[in-house]
């Protein structure tokens, strides 16, 4: 039997951005990095908690482990080795930041195409009642859409319900 697929965001979910500026939440520790698309003078600052890494490897027994972040093939060389990730597939979003029918956030329609009628939990920070009701519509199998807020990432409930909501299937 195929594992259900879990689409990982990284800024919100593992990357708490939203947090407070200059307070780094416990149990994260702090990044600089320059991926292709950072523009900015200074590195970009990314708090990442290791303790996420061991749980999402323990998800993986479950899930077929799939990133679903802007960051596409480069979290594999930023994110996912500070982690203790292997490398991972990857959305690779046609198209970022586009328009998207009904309300929905951009990378809904995508996420569908790339879970082919398959089981999958999806974590973000931008999912939306609009995206949960345009799932339903639109894909057969079972999905979870969880979101995050991007001020705490993913908390030990997150983790519980992912790991739940596989069981059950």
């Amino acid at each position: 039997m195929t594992k259900p697929l879990l689409l990982i965001d990284v800024d919100g979910p593992l990357n708490p951005y939203a947090a407070q500026p200059e307070r780094r939440p416990a149990g994260y520790t702090t990044h600089r990095m320059r991926p292709s698309g950072w523009t900015e003078t200074r590195p970009l600052r990314v708090w990442l908690n290791p303790g996420h890494g061991e749980e999402l490897r323990a998800l993986a027994e479950a899930y077929e482990l799939v990133w679903a972040t802007t960051w596409k093939d480069e979290a594999n060389d930023w994110i996912g080795p500070r982690l203790g990730l292997p490398e991972l597939p990857f959305v690779d979003w046609p198209e970022m930041h586009g328009a998207a029918p009904h309300g929905t956030f951009w990378k809904t329609a995508y996420v569908l195409e790339y879970a082919q009628g398959r089981p999958f939990a999806w974590v973000d920070d931008d999912i939306t009642s609009h995206d949960r009701a345009h799932v339903k519509r639109n894909h057969s199998a079972a999905a979870l859409l969880l979101h995050v807020d991007p001020r705490l990432g993913l908390l030990r409930p997150d983790f519980d319900a992912l790991a739940d909501w596989a069981a059950a299937l």
